[in-house]
C-alpha cells in the first residue's frame, strides 16, 4: 500500500519509488493517472493494472494469485494514502486473509496535512471522509457534532462546498469556527478560517473557492465549564483518573489528555474528595 503525492511531486518518498522499481504489478485506480506518475519519475511499470471501487473485489482474488506466484503488488490510488477515502481496504481484507502480508509505505496524506497547518490547538480529530451528497442526510451527520470536544476533518467536492456550508450553518451556526484547506500542496493552495457564517459568505463570493479537493476542518464546540472554569470533559476526565491515582499525577495526566489547567484539575479533585469524607 503505497502513498503517493496529493499534487506536488517533491513528495513522493524515497521508499515508494522503490516498490515501484521493484514491482512486478502495480494497482491503480486510474491508471492514466499513475502512468503520469511513474512516467514523471522516469519509471515503467511491468504491468499496470485497474483496480477502483466496483471491481475491488473481484480483483482482490486475482492479486492473491499474484501474490501466489511470488509476485511483488502494489496499490495506490490517484492521490495519497490508498484506502483512505480511496479504495484498498477490502484489498487488505482478502489479502490478509489469504495468509499473504501487508505492508504500508507511508506518505502524504490530505487530512494529517491539513491539520498540520489548520492552527487548531485540540488534541483529538475525528476523520469523517466525504459528507454525504444530499443535504437531509448530511444535515443528520451534522447534527451528531453539535457538541463534539474534537475537531471534525471532512473531504467535499466543489460543486457541494456552498451547500455543506449552508447546511454546516443550520446546524451547527454560524459561529462554529471552520477551516478550509484547498488544493493542498498545489499552485493555488488555500487555507482560510472563519466562523461557518462568514465563510460561507467568502466562498460565495469567489468563486474560485468552489473549485479543486477540498477538505473542511470543523472546529471542537465550545465546552461548558463549571464554576472553577474547566470543560465538562476535563471534569469527567479528572473525577475517572483521581478515583484510582494520586491526585498530583491524576492532574498531570488529566492536563495532558484535555488541555486543561493542572491547577485546576487538582483543585477539583482534591475538593472531591473532601466532599467525599477521605
Amino acid at each position: 500500500m503505497v502513498a503517493t503525492p496529493i499534487g506536488n511531486l517533491g513528495d513522493v518518498t524515497a521508499r515508494a519509488l522503490a516498490a515501484f522499481g521493484a514491482a512486478d504489478v502495480v494497482c491503480a485506480e486510474d491508471t492514466r493517472v499513475t502512468g503520469s506518475l511513474l512516467t514523471a519519475y522516469g519509471i515503467h511499470a511491468n504491468k499496470l493494472v485497474s483496480l477502483r471501487e466496483h471491481n475491488e473485489r473481484s480483483m482482490a482474488e486475482q492479486v492473491i494469485r499474484w501474490l501466489a506466484e511470488g509476485q511483488i503488488v502494489v496499490q495506490v490510488s490517484d492521490a495519497g494514502t490508498p484506502a483512505v477515502s480511496d479504495p484498498g481496504a477490502r484489498l487488505v481484507e482478502a489479502v490478509r486473509a489469504a495468509g499473504h502480508p501487508v505492508r504500508p509505505i507511508p506518505g502524504v496524506s490530505a487530512v494529517i496535512t491539513a491539520l498540520s497547518a489548520s492552527g487548531f490547538t485540540s488534541n483529538a480529530f475525528l476523520f469523517h471522509g466525504f459528507l454525504p451528497p444530499k443535504s437531509g442526510e448530511r444535515r443528520r451527520t451534522l447534527q451528531q457534532w453539535l457538541s463534539a470536544d474534537h475537531l471534525v476533518v471532512c473531504y467535499e467536492a466543489p460543486h457541494r462546498i456552498v451547500d455543506t456550508l449552508q447546511d454546516i450553518v443550520a446546524e451547527l451556526g454560524p459561529d462554529r469556527r471552520l477551516m478550509l484547506a484547498r488544493e493542498l500542496t498545489k499552485t493555488f493552495e488555500t487555507f482560510h478560517s472563519l466562523p461557518a457564517g462568514e465563510l460561507l459568505e467568502w466562498v460565495k463570493a469567489d468563486s474560485n473557492q468552489q473549485r479543486g479537493e477540498i477538505v473542511l476542518i470543523i472546529d471542537a464546540a465550545p465546552q461548558a465549564e463549571d464554576k472553577a472554569g474547566l470543560p465538562e470533559e476535563a471534569i469527567r476526565v479528572i473525577n475517572i483518573l483521581s478515583a484510582d491515582l494520586p491526585m498530583k499525577q491524576a492532574s498531570t495526566l488529566a492536563a495532558q489528555i484535555t488541555g486543561a489547567n493542572r491547577k485546576l484539575l487538582y483543585d477539583h479533585a482534591l475538593k472531591m474528595k473532601k466532599d467525599a469524607g477521605e
